[in-house]
């Protein structure tokens, strides 16, 4: 089928790849005309995915928004989270009023505190049955380069989510499915806040059992604001859960992880920001994890702690001993 990737970032370009490599017409749009010619005419991403030499013949690109949509019957959204609502205005009464539209994205709005669905679906006003949140361990470069992974598409119509996973499953691409559309979503936020006290924690010089305790902790607190926010807690278990806190948690590749790095060694937030690759989701998606706490009555100490770190520049040690009141208490 036609497919169009609104971004032609890493992690949309390796996407597209995957869509193309399951047999599917794919039209990459970006705003850079760079990158459109790039795909278009020579078939690469120099600027987002420079290690790939060749991207599959089925992948063109378009800077022309009505272009990008027509006769799609699938639109994936790989727009960086905050500028989504913006991005999204354009392709309002464009895109197919039968077409399924996907998010890859991840985190939480700043300002409204709204999940990725919640704005897709405000902005275009989208049905849920027509929306799908696609979210598990899957890091670009990996994904990119064709190695085994798999991922969770969620839709409130499983019919719908089946058809989007058949679209992108490939011999080395794994799609699961779920109805789970809130539960998806808040997973894929909420860990890249846990991603950036690791990677501050690994850049500061501590080890094996700290940054397992922070996973873990932060495993918790998301569940618990996942379930009062209507999630399935079994969800936070799954691939796009514990699976995709254990590959943002452990990898350099992981932008979330390596900013907290650069914090952790000892830079500021905009020193951090400046060395950065790409945008760290996590650092406007803190915020609001606190807001959404507060909100919810669901206590959130590692989130307010990395917000210290964030707001005040707060170290290590100091973010550490945030995490824990000095009564004891049970897991």
């Amino acid at each position: 089928m036609k497919i169009t990737v609104l971004g032609a970032g890493a992690w949309g370009t390796a996407f597209g790849q995957v869509l193309a490599d399951a047999g599917n017409e794919v039209t990459m749009w970006a705003i850079e005309p760079e990158i459109v010619e790039g795909i278009r005419d020579h078939h690469c991403n120099q600027v987002r995915l420079p290690f790939i030499e060749h991207l599959p013949d089925a992948m063109t690109a378009t800077g022309d928004r009505a272009e990008a949509v027509r006769d799609a019957r699938i639109v994936v959204v790989a727009i960086a989270a905050q500028f989504a609502r913006v991005a999204l205005k354009e392709f309002k009464g464009l895109i197919g009023d039968d077409a399924i539209v996907v998010s890859l994205m991840k985190g939480i709005e700043s300002g409204t505190n709204k999940r990725m669905d919640e704005v897709v679906r405000e902005t275009l006003e989208l049905p849920a049955e027509r929306f799908a949140a696609i979210s598990g361990p899957n890091l670009s470069k990996e994904i990119a380069l064709r190695q085994p992974s798999a991922t969770v598409v969620g839709c409130a119509n499983l019919d719908n989510a089946k058809k989007v996973a058949a679209a992108c499953t490939t011999d080395y691409f794994k799609p699961f499915v779920t109805t789970d559309v809130i539960g998806l979503e808040m997973c894929g936020s909420l860990k890249n806040v846990v991603a950036l006290a690791v990677g501050m924690a690994r850049g500061a010089g501590y080890g094996e059992n700290t940054a397992a305790m922070i996973e873990t902790r932060g495993l918790a607190e998301l569940t618990a604001l996942g379930k009062a926010a209507g999630a399935d807690p079994k969800t936070f278990a799954g691939l796009a859960g514990v699976g995709d806190l254990v590959a943002t948690c452990g990898s350099p590749l992981s932008r979330n992880y390596t900013f907290g790095a650069n914090l952790g060694k000892g830079l500021s937030v905009e020193e951090a920001t400046r060395v950065s690759n790409g945008v760290a989701e996590g650092v406007p998606t803190t915020d609001a994890v606190v807001a959404l706490g507060d909100h919810l009555g669901v206590p959130t100490p590692l989130a307010y702690a990395m917000s210290r770190v964030l707001r005040e520049g707060i170290s290590c040690a100091a973010m550490l001993e945030q995490l824990f009141s000095a009564e004891i208490t049970e897991e």
